[in-house]
Order: C-alpha cells, then structure tokens, then sequence
C-alpha cells in the first residue's frame, strides 16, 4: 500500500487531540471529541494516517456483530504475529476513528502497526472508502435495524453491498444472509482480473434448525424467489456448545472458545477466521486462531464479566430486535436475578413484541427512559415484573440490595447507551477493551 507523508503539519492537531483524548479518559470515559477537533485542524489526518498500514485495511460492517467481530479478526491477526490497529470501543464513525488513532500516532502522525481493522458505521461505510480505500470488506448481516434512521432494511442492504463492491482485494460475506450472498452477482460480467476475490462465511443447516429462532437476518423481499442460493462457505459453523463452537475452516475444523455466549457470536468466530484466512493466505494456522480465541476476552460490553461488589455482573447487551432475541436464544441457564434496561437510544421500541421473552422465567427490575413500554410487553408474555425503576443509578441500588445468588451472578439485559452508563456507575468508565 502507498505511503503517504506526515510529518510537522499534524503536530499541533495530534498534541491538542492527545490532550483533550486524556482529559476525556480522567472523567471516566472515551469521546469521539479529540477525533472531531482534529479533523476539523487536519481534514487529511484521517486518510494520511491510515494510508501508513503495510497490509492494508479491512472494513467491518453489519447490522450486528461489529464490535465482536472486529475484536476477534484483530486478536486473529495477532496470534499470527501481525501489528493491529483496530477501533476497539466500536467508535465506528470518522471521528471516532480518528479518536482511536490518536492513541497509536506519535506526534507526527506516524502510526506503527500492520493493518487496521475498522469496524464502520454502514451510513458511512461508502464515504470512508473513498477516503481510507478498504483492502478488505468483511459483511456480517443485514437485520432489522435503525429503521427511524435507515427508513427501510434495503436501504442499508445497498450500502453494504456498494461497499462491499469497492474492495480493492477481497470480499468476505455471509453466505446465509439473503442480501449480503449475493454480492457476486455485482460482478458477474467483470473480467476475473477487473473484481476482488469473493469468500464466504456460514452456518450449517443442521446448526440453524437447532436454533430456536434461526439466525434472525432479514428476507430479502426484492427477490423473494431465491432467498440463499448454495455457495461454498470458507468458514463454517458445524457445531455449538454451551461455551465454544467448531468451525470448519478451509477443510479444517477448529474447535474455538467464545468470549460471549449464542449462536451470533460463533458465526462472528467463523466470519472473523474467514476474513483471516483471505488476509494471511497460506499463513493461516488454525492452531494459532484456536489459542487466539481461547485468551480472548468479550468485546466492550458484549457478554463482559465485570465485578459488582462480592457478586458479579453479566452484561448481555443487545441494539435492537434481532440481537435480543439471539442473546435470550443463548441462556441456556435461567438467570436468578435479572436488569433488563432500555432508553431513548432505542426511539421506536414498537419492535419489541416480535422478541421472545420465554428464555427468562422473571425480570427483577426494568430501568430506562422506555421502562414502562417495556414492562408492557412482559406483561403481556406473563414475564412476572419485581419492580419498574426508570432511574438506572436507583436500579442499580435495587439490584445491589438483592440477595446474592447462588451463582454469584446477575444478568443484566441493556441496550448500548444503558450499558456504557452502568458500566461507568459500577466503575468501569474505560471505554476501550483492555487486552
């Protein structure tokens, strides 16, 4: 990949960025901030910064997942002895980035790593690529998401199949998502030489019967005859257990350790060593990705583990209809104690009566700004309802005055903004995964 120059002209910039970047972390949290204050000194940062990586950069999107995945690919890659920049946070618009960036970059803007791994927010995963020029697109799934702010589930199908089209290497797509598998035929009359190479990931039919609500992706109503057509997967999903998969990669099967519990993330695992694959080629070592996922810690947020006292608290963190309802697919063991938290990062909530709520025998206190709509919706499945707490730091209080379980454990069922404010109310305001 080319390298373009920095140098003195972003000193000024990256010293400011840096600056306000520590000032946001002493108050207990990471900001986009420092990215939006240096791209407005430096409209280039972004793009002379990410034009340094040796090997390129690959792009991450979906409705679901990125954060996962992009953690997975990354600690992949890092098994195998490659240099990773990532976002890690899931700060995935351009400030963002750029926020992650000043963290790496010396002074001069000099950035020290292989390859980035960006997970991209899909609105402006077209935009950035004219800008960053994605080697590699890895394309999760299109699912219900957003629709107060994407209007309709083809929109956002569009963009990630236009981005996934401007791969300048390869192309890494889900082979079971009606929209996402048919990215080949974007490319049906280029010449071979003219189009990136295409790979699929996937799951086995056996493995998606036994789940009890599938894999939640979106119909594709365009093309209503031919949902999935039959594609080799290069990366595929054999099995699932309580706390791993086997994923049969390239002809071999790995048997991997997920950090999070369900079905989402062992496809994330299978999307994440598919990408690998293409990335490192002959290099790829399935014994290297299996230590890499069995020192693997959740991403921000996503099935984390984080002490609450003598207790400690689960976080099962879901965006919208189809990542909650996966989450409760995955509770095998039905949680003692339950939070289940929702606000107005989530306007429309209309969707919640298609979630099945049955994996859950009761919830001990629902909190949010949308507490009483959801209590609503339990009620109405017959889910009994302890308490509605529409103050999360009061909920939080409730929730630490209950019993200890037996398990030691408490579930706690929270949307994106809910979980970064619990997170820091119980004092884990790092934003950013620690490896």
């Amino acid at each position: 990949m080319a390298q373009r120059s920095s140098g003195p002209k972003y000193l000024v910039p990256v010293v400011l960025g840096k600056a306000l970047r520590t000032l946001g972390r002493l108050r207990g949290g990471g900001s986009a901030f420092p990215g939006w204050a240096v791209l407005r000194l430096a409209p280039d940062f972004l793009q002379d910064a990410t034009a340094q990586f040796a090997h390129g950069i690959v792009f991450v999107l979906g409705s679901n997942g990125k954060s996962t995945t992009t953690h997975m690919l990354s600690e992949v890659l890092r098994a195998h002895g490659v240099s990773v920049f990532t976002n890690p946070s899931g700060a995935n618009l351009p400030q963002g980035i750029a926020s992650s960036l000043l963290a790496e970059v010396n002074l001069f803007g000099r950035v020290n790593a292989d390859i980035a791994v960006l997970e991209v927010d899909e609105a402006y995963a077209l935009e950035l690529a004219a800008i960053l020029r994605p080697t590699t697109v890895l394309a999760l799934n299109t699912q219900v998401d957003q629709l107060y702010r994407f209007y309709e589930t083809e929109r956002v199908a569009d963009m990630m199949l236009d981005t996934l089209a401007v791969a300048q290497t390869h192309i890494v797509s889900n082979r079971d998502d009606p929209y996402l598998s048919k990215i080949d035929t974007r490319f049906a009359e280029k010449a071979a030489v003219d189009r990136p190479d295409i790979s699929y990931f996937g799951v086995s039919e056996q493995v998606i019967a036994a789940s009890a609500h599938g894999l939640v992706n979106a119909h594709d109503y365009r093309d209503e005859a031919v949902q999935t057509a039959p594609r080799f997967a290069l990366a595929e999903v054999t099995a699932t257990s309580k706390t791993g998969a086997t994923v049969l990669v390239d002809g071999e099967l790995v048997e991997v350790v997920l950090p999070s519990k369900g079905l989402h993330y062992a496809i994330d695992a299978a999307a994440a060593m598919a990408a690998a694959r293409v990335i490192l080629a002959e290099r790829f070592d399935t014994s290297a990705a299996a230590r890499a996922f069995a020192a693997m810690k959740p991403a921000y947020g996503r099935g984390e583990l984080l002490q609450f006292g003598a207790e400690q608290v689960e976080f099962v963190m879901f965006k919208n209809a189809a990542s909650l309802q996966l989450n409760l697919d995955a509770i095998t063991d039905v949680p003692e104690q339950v939070m289940l938290a929702i606000d107005e990062g989530t306007p429309d909530i209309s969707w919640i009566y298609d979630v099945d709520f049955s994996a859950i025998d009761h919830v001990d206190v629902i909190t949010g700004a949308k507490a009483w709509q959801i209590a609503l919706c339990l009620a109405h499945q017959g889910i009994p309802i302890g308490r509605v707490e529409p103050d999360l730091k009061i909920a939080i209080e409730f929730m630490r005055g209950l019993e200890k379980p037996s398990t030691g454990l408490k579930t706690w069922i929270v949307n994106y903004e809910q979980m970064m404010l619990a997170r820091k109310l119980i004092g884990f305001g790092e934003m950013e995964n620690q490896r």
